[in-house]
């Protein structure tokens, strides 16, 4: 079995690291430096537990020296999704499946636009890790789970077939009863996350010592679970307050991916997230005042106009 990672960031890292080390055949898609430090030194990944050097079949940044593949983890930026897309296209056989593990809800929709149907998976996951440096990546929390299937949310042979090598490899690789309710649930706490700790500039402790701030948090989650069964996703009936005590858990200083983006003056998920929540909410019916708002105060900040 060949699988590709598009791209060797932070998901697709520790991923196709776990992969190689068990032997799998792993191209990583990269570039630049850390495409030259891989090369050279394999890729590192730092994890709570040990240190993994791995050294993939192939690093490209090239999807034509690469051809079609078994898989492809699809892994990138919001706002990279349809140029990524394009991208692999030289990877997508016949007989090729790729697996989104993004932030956002869109993956699927789309990758179909431009790959077509019949390749296109579902999926999602929960971990933290980023690009360390060049060749690096670095997990800074100690869970690590994916949840993959069919974009109707079930089971299929090839998804089985992914997770039995995933399993091999050691990953966390659960088989979901539905993978829609995975992937709206993560999106239901990390759009809310991302808005408000990105718009108050501030951690995770701020908000939920403040009155005000906590509870715009809970009528943001709350406006996403709305929104999600609207669409018919059967998210449990004490989704938001589950979240609400998510978030008494959360490390005192834990910042958003998208607050770190924004303070770092990168480029921002945000219309993947919070857009994505308001645009779904007008096409259903459902309001969206709390995301409205996250939305309209990050959006000079979208295309990583500097910090705030």
């Amino acid at each position: 079995m060949r699988l590709a990672m598009m791209a060797t960031g932070g998901v697709g890292g520790y991923v196709g690291a776990k992969l190689a080390e068990a032997g799998v055949d792993v191209t990583m898609m990269a570039r630049g430096a850390h495409l030259e430090a891989i090369r050279r030194d394999g890729l590192i990944v730092n994890t709570p537990d040990r240190r993994i050097v791995a050294r993939p079949a192939l690093a490209t940044d090239d999807p034509k020296e690469v051809g079609p593949v078994d898989y492809v983890v699809f892994a990138v930026k919001l706002p990279d999704t349809e140029s990524a897309a394009e991208f692999i296209r030289p990877m997508v056989g016949a007989e090729t499946a790729v697996v989104p593990f993004q932030n956002g809800v869109d993956a699927v929709e789309t990758l179909t636009r431009v790959l077509g149907p019949t390749p296109v998976m579902m999926g999602t996951c929960y971990i933290s890790s980023n690009i360390a440096a060049p060749g690096e990546i670095t997990q800074t929390g100690t869970f690590a789970r994916f949840v993959f299937g069919e974009p109707d949310g079930g089971q299929s042979e090839r998804s089985r077939r992914l997770r039995e090598v995933f399993q091999g490899a050691g990953l966390d690789a659960p088989v979901p009863q539905d993978v829609r309710v995975d992937l709206w649930r993560k999106f239901a706490f990390l759009s809310s996350m991302s808005g408000i700790t990105a718009a108050a500039r501030a951690p995770i402790s701020v908000v939920r010592g403040d009155a005000v701030m906590r509870e715009t948090l809970r009528r943001a989650i709350a406006e996403t679970t709305a929104v999600a069964r609207a669409l018919g996703v059967a998210l449990p009936p004490d989704s938001v307050e589950a979240h609400m005590k998510m978030v008494e858990g959360l490390p005192p200083d834990m910042l958003a991916s998208q607050a770190h983006d924004l303070l770092a003056g990168k480029p921002l998920e945000l219309e993947g997230l919070s857009g994505a929540v308001v645009r779904l909410g007008k096409e259903l019916g459902v309001d969206t005042p709390v995301h409205q708002t996250f939305h309209a105060v990050l959006r000079p900040y979208v295309n990583g106009k500097g910090t705030a």
